[in-house]
C-alpha cells in the first residue's frame, strides 16, 4: 500500500500533523518509537487546556482520538532510513519493514546532551530544567541557578529572577559581556565564575551544587540549555538542509513547514530553534495542512480511493 502521508513521530507535533491529514480524509500512517523527548517530565505546563497533565496522558488521549478516523494507521517501531524513489518516499523500519507514501512529515524530535556534570541526568525534567515557561512556576520562591552551556545562557539567567533568587554559573566559559552583566546586575542575579562540578541531594530532588573549589551553594533547581541533536537519521538521509540554532542544528523549513526536499515536511523540536509543546503542536498542524495542500496541488487522489 502507498499511503498519502507517513508521519514519523507520534508526539505533539506528529499527532497534530496526522490529525489534519485524517480530517482531510487522507490515508495516513503514524510511525512512532514511543520515546518522546518529554518522557522525563512528570507534567506538561503552559499547554492550553492541558496544564499540569502528564505528557504521556496527553499523547495517549490524542492517539485515541486520532484512531477514531478510519484512514489512520499506526505502527509502533523505529524508522531508521528514508529515500525518495521519484514519486514515493520509502521509509525503512528497524527489522527491515518498509512503508511508502506520497508525502512525508518528520516530527522526530531531538535528543538532549546535558553538560557533563555529576548528578544532572537523574534530575533531568524534575529539578534540572531547560524552560522557565514550562517549569519555572513549579520551582518558584527558592534559590535557583542557571548553569551556562552556550552563549545565550546569560539571556536565560536574566529571565529566571521572576521565579526566584538566581545565581548565574558561567562555568568559567560563558562570561557575560558588558551589556549582559549590567542587565544581570539590574535583575539581582549573582554571577559565579567557579564551575559547578556536582549536584547534591537525593535525586530527583536538589539541595545544592558543589563548586570546583569545594564550596557548596544551596539551590532548589537549576536551569540549563542542553545541546540538541537530531533524534532520527531520516532528515539527513533524505538530504534536508539544516540550520544552526543556539543549541544545535534543526531542519530548515518554509512557512508551510516543507523542507528543502519537495514533499517532505518537518515540525516540532527537530525543525525549530525554540522548543515548546504548544509551538510543536501548532507547527504540526501547519505541516499537516501543508502536506495536504501539496497533494491537492499535484492532483494526487486519496490513497483510499486508489485502493478501492
Amino acid at each position: 500500500m502507498t499511503y498519502d502521508a507517513i508521519v514519523a513521530g507520534g508526539s505533539f507535533a506528529g499527532l497534530s500533523a496526522a490529525l489534519q491529514l485524517a480530517r482531510a480524509r487522507r490515508r495516513v500512517l503514524v510511525i512512532d518509537s514511543g520515546l518522546p523527548r518529554n518522557r522525563f517530565a512528570a507534567h506538561a505546563h503552559g499547554f492550553l487546556g492541558q496544564d499540569g497533565r502528564p505528557p504521556r496522558e496527553i499523547i495517549a488521549e490524542a492517539s485515541r482520538q486520532l484512531a477514531l478516523y478510519p484512514t489512520v494507521s499506526r505502527l509502533d517501531g523505529e524508522a531508521v532510513d528514508a529515500r525518495d524513489e521519484g514519486g514515493a518516499f520509502v521509509v525503512s523500519l528497524a527489522g527491515g519493514r518498509e512503508e511508502r507514501a506520497a508525502r512525508l512529515v518528520l516530527a522526530t524530535g531531538v535528543r538532549d546532551e546535558l553538560p557533563p556534570i555529576a548528578g544532572m541526568r537523574e534530575r533531568w525534567g524534575a529539578t534540572v530544567l531547560h524552560c522557565p515557561y514550562c517549569h519555572g512556576y513549579e520551582v518558584a520562591d527558592q534559590p535557583l541557578g542557571v548553569i551556562a552551556n552556550h552563549p545565550m545562557s546569560a539571556h536565560q539567567a536574566a529571565l529566571i529572577p521572576d521565579w526566584g533568587p538566581t545565581t548565574y554559573f558561567t562555568q568559567g566559559v560563558f562570561e557575560p559581556d558588558e551589556e549582559q552583566a549590567a542587565r544581570l546586575a539590574a535583575r539581582g542575579v549573582v554571577i559565579e565564575r567557579t564551575p559547578v562540578v556536582e549536584l547534591l541531594g537525593t535525586a530527583p530532588a536538589l539541595d545544592a551544587v558543589r563548586l570546583s573549589d569545594g564550596r557548596i551553594v544551596s539551590l532548589g533547581a537549576v536551569f540549563t540549555a542542553p545541546r540538541t541533536h537530531m533524534a532520527s537519521p531520516l532528515a539527513r538521509a533524505l538530504g534536508c538542509a539544516m540550520d544552526d540554532g543556539p543549541q544545535g542544528q534543526h531542519v530548515r523549513v518554509d512557512d508551510s513547514k516543507q523542507t528543502t526536499v519537495p514533499g517532505v515536511y518537518a515540525a516540532g523540536d527537530a525543525a525549530s530553534p525554540m522548543h515548546n509543546a504548544t509551538m510543536a503542536s501548532a507547527a504540526g498542524v501547519m505541516a499537516g495542512v501543508g502536506a495536504h495542500q501539496s497533494l491537492v496541488a499535484h492532483r494526487i487522489r486519496p490513497a483510499e480511493a486508489d485502493a478501492a
